[in-house]
């Protein structure tokens, strides 16, 4: 079953990775495939607290949704041992005729080579300019003559070497006229071609379709004597496909890939190469597949929902080769173009959480008793505790009615929500734990946001942060650095800034501004309150 993955912004907040689990939590729970949570970032200290607080773990870490060989329908051929005789991979190829190739693996499923059909028919058309057999394996020469040996029990011979020789019905001792020492003998009802490949010691003699077996049974001799239904000519042709196929295997020039290469870049080398068929490694080396050019033409890509964000930049890499199923967000609406109609649900609304807790009384369902606490520690942790603007009556309904859920004090949950400690923390982890990049008409800007019950401790490292915004301004080319040290109980937010300070000044209409630093009162929300001054102060 497909899996579908949901995911929120980069440096995720408590609102995106709870958003995220909780829809997936839901569409589980309606049956719908398979909906995995993932996370682009680190979990933050806040997040890390409710998650082990309500006894979850934080969702698996996903880096890209760039297709990669794994998520493409690649063959799944049968593996073949060194040891196979070459007539049973010719059967596979043949039965199935899609396969160009079979991979032939080792004892531990690492790869040896593959088995092609042109392979095998380079190695039978080689057989007869050279009709010799090297240290055929003795049971792959009977399996493939099913045949047996007729000697008595205690000769054992464990591989069939020598020049291959059809002899054919001559009288007297003209049989075997040349014939060598160690030689393999093929002959029908012929008892004085038996008797001189026994003076001679051919190192096999092969009876086909012969009653001379009965004379021969129990001989003791250093010549393996074979009885076999076929006649001369078609022992002679199984006797060497009865060759180990690790032995006519192509061995060099392989061209691999693994299951986590990106298709882009395997499409790339595929271009540049010849081969039909290419065998697909598993992060141990051993054989899962194989892949040919065809399977690139129209790949499978991930299945994927955002929630609490809708823009390319704060999404995860390679968003483009994804199909972009849904959107369940509370921002403004992005840059994010879809080809074909998704689900969007976009409300203007203080968390995702608050429209997730919404879709499932829709459905008629209730959120376990741990997932409502961690739901409602999401809205008091978006909402700073419904002191933001974006706040609305129905954020406080749901997560009221979340917390009865769960058995929970709002008010309790959000003091222990906002005293989860920084200092211990760097700067530059604080800076970056909860921030995002915006494109606002020309101008390019990063705004981190610190919420905490005691800022002025935080604003004890004042210029650790400024030094860190500045290289980070000048990392990025960024023209404004901004980070919001937003203050609970004072309901307000002390703004340090890297750039032009008269853009602060005329955004937020003050008089004078000076310093790197000015406390907003009133200003909590970076999406309704940061974000759309600078926009309507850049058009």
């Amino acid at each position: 079953m497909d899996i579908t993955y949901v995911c929120g912004h980069r440096n995720p907040d408590t609102d995106a990775i709870v958003s995220a689990m909780a829809y997936a939590s839901l569409c589980n729970m309606l049956g719908e495939n398979e909906y995995e949570p993932v996370r682009l970032g680190p979990v933050n200290d806040e997040t890390a607290f409710l998650l082990k607080k309500f006894g979850f773990e934080p969702p698996r870490l996903l880096s890209t949704v760039r297709t990669q060989v794994k998520d493409i329908d690649f063959d799944r051929p049968p593996k073949l041992g060194v040891n196979v005789p070459v007539s049973h991979a010719w059967e596979i190829l043949q039965e199935t005729q899609a396969l160009t190739a079979l991979p032939v693996v080792n004892e531990d499923g690492t790869l040896c080579g593959l088995a092609t059909t042109g392979g095998i028919a380079e190695s039978d058309m080689r057989s007869i300019q050279t009709p010799v057999v090297h240290d055929a394996p003795i049971f792959n020469v009977l399996s493939a003559l099913e045949g047996h040996i007729i000697n008595r029990d205690e000769d054992v011979f464990d591989s069939i070497s020598g020049e291959v020789v059809i002899a054919l019905p001559i009288p007297g001792d003209d049989c075997l006229r040349g014939v060598k020492e160690g030689a393999v003998v093929l002959c029908g009802q012929q008892e004085e071609v038996v008797e001189k490949a026994l003076a001679i010691k051919a190192s096999c003699i092969i009876l086909c379709q012969s009653s001379l077996a009965e004379k021969y049974r129990g001989l003791s001799s250093e010549t393996c004597v074979i009885v076999t239904p076929y006649d001369a000519w078609r022992a002679a042709r199984m006797l060497y496909q009865a060759t180990p196929v690790g032995r006519i295997a192509k061995l060099n020039e392989i061209v691999c890939f693994h299951l986590d290469d990106y298709l882009d870049d395997v499409r790339d080398t595929v271009l540049q190469s010849r081969f039909r068929s290419y065998p697909v490694l598993d992060a141990d080396n051993k054989v899962v597949g194989t892949l040919g050019r065809y399977h690139l033409i129209r790949p499978k890509r991930k299945r994927i929902v955002l929630v609490d964000h809708n823009e390319v930049g704060q999404s995860v890499p390679g968003l483009e080769q994804a199909e972009l199923v849904g959107i369940i967000d509370h921002h403004r609406l992005g840059d994010v173009q879809t080809g074909s109609p998704v689900f969007m649900r976009n409300e203007p609304v203080g968390s995702t959480n608050t429209i997730v807790a919404t879709m499932f009384q829709e459905h008629g369902l209730m959120p376990g008793e741990k997932l409502a606490g961690l739901m409602a520690g999401a809205i008091l942790s978006d909402t700073v505790m419904f002191k933001s603007p974006t706040t609305t009556p129905r954020d406080r309904r749901i997560a009221e009615r979340l917390a009865r859920i769960a058995g929970i004090d709002l008010d309790g949950l959000g003091k222990e929500v906002f005293s989860a400690g920084f200092a211990d923390k760097p700067a530059k982890t604080l800076l970056r734990t909860d921030f995002k990049e915006f494109h606002l008409a020309d101008h390019k800007l990063g705004i981190s946001q610190i919420t905490t019950l005691d800022s002025a401790a935080m604003l004890e490292r004042r210029e650790e942060f400024l030094k860190e915004m500045e290289a980070l301004k000048a990392d990025r080319d960024y023209d404004l650095v901004l980070l919001m040290v937003t203050d609970v109980l004072r309901e307000g937010t002390e703004l340090l800034f890297a750039g032009d300070k008269e853009i602060i000044r005329q955004a937020f209409s003050l008089n004078k501004l000076e310093g790197s630093s000015v406390f907003l009162k009133g200003i909590v929300s970076r999406k309704k309150q940061m974000v759309p001054a600078l926009a309507l102060l850049w058009g």
